[in-house]
């Protein structure tokens, strides 16, 4: 079975006949089916979830998009749960209680599952959402035309595509342009929208452990907030002592950062915890720029380089100095002082799946032909995070980055790989920020500094 058939039969597959009809959250219920007075560090709570329509009804289906949380605000500690679906309406949500004191208990309903429904058709559908805009070089002056996964238009294109990794890309061509004359890119969204007038609507509201080691599976929950330090379940990390050492942790290293603006802030933030590290101007424009910083007294090498198309921007950027991660990796020798950390999935949310699959299946492989030419490189997956919940629903919904989230531990399951899990993380703090907050971040470097020292 592929990937995209293990998925599609995950997704619920429900008409939308009446709004009325679809899940409510304040007509939803939660109890806590194992009740008592006071119960002890390490047990696991239980709330059962009745979901029930806009009319009082029980619902007879599952696959509503929940998210659910226990918190101590006084605490600054915060956990994610565990989500059962049996499929029938009633959910069943499995809470570990990972420190001592009273907890407050939150389940969101993200979408109901007619939503969902709505959203995984008309994430699939087509590439209208995105458009892009190619800039090329005629001569002595600039011209536009436009660029995409698909393109309606009839006429001569340019080809970017991979057909080796089953890839494509292309732009039209140009009268007396040739295709190599590409400079730059930059996306915009579209009018166009897969959706429905009446399933819009359903978007309009929302109701209410040893040394981290490469090649470890994270269990869910894979760790919780106390005093907003994440203690990871799977592995035993101090909360001070990476941070305090990492100079020493860093000395001599190659960092490479292949993502997204979320691992962008990565190289943002070390330099107030590496003070001889500074920034070497590229000469590049935009936040999407390669960015590098090195550190001269301790031998420190960090860059950060955008993970390739798709990539969602409204200013251009260069297009010559494109490579999509896979052919990063592929381009780098590797050794024991090497370390690649890669995160993909915000910008991949606004296409269909198949393209977020190809290049997760293609990243992989890279991975699998670094580990033969240099067994000893380390390689560490972020995964992506939470966002805000009032962007455009139909291109950027949390629903398409968990079901990314999944996607990633899977297909990266079973190599010698480190995992941050950092939608466990927003989702434990209540994060609703696409660029989590220092705290997230200080606590993610705690993790990528584990594995490594």
């Amino acid at each position: 079975m592929s990937k995209l058939d293990y998925i599609n039969r995950k997704i619920p597959n429900v008409g939308l006949s009446n709004l009325t009809k679809t899940s409510s959250g304040a007509n939803s219920t939660a109890t806590i089916i194992n009740y008592k007075p006071k119960h002890c560090l390490g047990d696991t709570l239980i709330v059962k979830v009745q979901m029930f329509n806009y009319l009082g009804e029980k619902k007879t289906y599952g696959g509503d998009f929940l998210r659910a949380r226990i918190f101590s605000p006084n605490l600054g500690a915060s956990a994610s749960g565990r989500l059962e679906d049996f499929n029938n309406g009633t959910y069943n949500v499995y809470f570990t209680l990972f420190w001592e004191g009273q907890v407050q208990i939150s389940i969101l309903l993200m979408h109901p599952s007619e939503a969902v429904s709505a959203l995984w058709r008309a994430r699939n559908q087509g590439y209208k959402n995105v458009k892009y805009i190619g800039k090329f070089l005629n001569k002595d002056h600039e011209v536009h035309t436009e660029c995409g996964f698909q393109l309606d238009a009839y006429g001569e294109k340019c080809d970017y595509g991979d057909n080796e990794y089953g890839e494509f890309f292309f732009c039209m061509k140009l009268p007396g342009v040739p295709c190599e004359a590409l400079i730059s890119m930059k996306s915009e969204n579209t009018p166009h929208a897969y959706l429905s007038d009446k399933e819009k609507m359903l978007y309009m509201s929302i109701d209410v452990k040893p040394k981290c080691q490469t090649g470890m599976s994270l269990p869910f929950p894979s760790g919780y907030f106390l005093h907003d330090l994440w203690y990871s379940l799977p592995c035993n990390v101090s909360s001070y002592e990476p941070l305090a050492n990492i100079t020493t942790c860093l000395n001599g290293r190659i960092i490479y950062l292949m993502g997204d603006s979320t691992l962008r802030q990565w190289i943002e933030y070390l330099p107030a915890h590496l003070k001889d590290l500074k920034f070497f101007d590229l000469h590049g424009s935009g936040w999407h720029k390669t960015y590098l910083a090195i550190d001269q007294t301790n031998n420190i090498y960090v860059q950060w380089k955008k993970h390739g198309h798709p990539f969602i921007t409204l200013s251009f950027f260069n297009a010559r100095d494109y490579a999509d991660a896979a052919h990063q990796i592929n381009q780098i020798g590797g050794n024991s002082d090497t370390i690649i950390v890669i995160t993909l999935g915000q910008h991949f949310r606004a296409f269909p799946i198949s393209v977020f699959i190809r290049r997760l299946l293609k990243v992989r492989k890279a991975i699998e032909n670094m580990f033969l030419r240099s067994p000893d490189t380390k390689i560490i997956i972020k995964s992506e995070n939470t966002r805000e919940i009032n962007l455009d629903v139909e291109r950027f919904s949390d629903f398409h980055g968990y079901i990314q989230y999944l996607l990633v531990k899977d297909i990266f399951s079973g190599l010698n790989v480190g995992m941050i899990d950092v939608w466990d993380m927003t989702t434990a703090f209540g994060s609703f920020n696409v660029h989590p907050s220092e705290t997230i971040l200080k606590n993610q470097i705690n993790i990528f500094l584990s594995y490594l020292c």
